[in-house]
């Protein structure tokens, strides 16, 4: 797109793992954790496929990928071990905490819309708790009973965007994602979609966005119509 192209927005949505918090790498340690002891690697190709899935749906996908010799509720229970010792020491992504406050102190409504379900969220959140209340609100599709399907469809950007107090037109939401399957997920919603993908993650797999950037230091708000940065 050229940089005229992109349309005027209202909103923003945000993705959580891997845009506002640098979690992608421990789930990968995770899962290699239990997928190595039977001699299988957990790879780019295979997280590219997961990215933004509700967190239920990820282990029957990794069980049934790596055919390992597990069912998804084995996998799902050792798994949620793993999670509770790693995921309270994440950090925010570069450039998440500055575009989030400067979102917030010039009135942009912002919400959350993420896969993850309550008890992830609270386990990755627990040291940043002042900045996830910048939102207007909060979707955690993984335990949220209004989204029946979970990314690539577009029913967590659809809602976020109706929870909004004017539920604007998807057309004026503009969604940040880090993933494949979110990016998708913002399309099918309507809106336009800033990707910030993780530098492993194989190239093809970044063409729909509207805009891709290596990293939100680089966003320009004023190219969607957003206030700018003053600096």
């Amino acid at each position: 797109m050229s940089v005229d192209a992109y349309n005027t927005v209202t909103h923003c949505i945000f993705d959580m793992d891997g845009l506002l918090l640098d979690t992608e790498y421990l789930y990968t340690k995770a899962f290699n954790r239990i997928t190595n002891r039977y001699g299988k690697e957990f790879t780019w190709e295979h997280k590219a496929q997961i990215m933004g899935f509700k967190s239920k749906d990820v282990a029957g996908y990794i069980v049934k990928m790596l055919e390992l010799p597990l069912t998804s509720d084995e996998f799902r229970q050792e798994i949620t071990g793993i999670y509770q010792e790693l995921f309270p020491h994440t950090n925010p992504m570069p450039g998440a905490v500055r575009l989030l406050m400067h979102l917030k102190e010039n009135n942009i409504p912002i919400a959350l819309a993420t896969g993850s379900d309550r008890e992830n969220y609270e386990l990755k959140t627990r040291h940043w708790h002042d900045l996830f209340e910048l939102f207007h609100h909060r979707v955690l599709g993984g335990s949220d009973p209004e989204i029946a399907r979970g990314k690539p469809e577009p029913d967590i950007f659809l809602v976020a965007a109706k929870r909004f107090p004017d539920n604007p037109d998807p057309s004026k939401c503009l969604v940040f994602e880090d993933a494949p399957n979110g990016v998708k997920a913002a399309l099918n919603a309507g809106m336009q979609v800033v990707m910030v993908p993780d530098p492993m993650l194989p190239k093809r797999y970044t063409s729909e966005a509207t805009l891709v950037l290596d990293s939100l230091e680089k966003f320009q708000p004023e190219k969607f119509g957003l206030p700018p940065y003053v600096t």
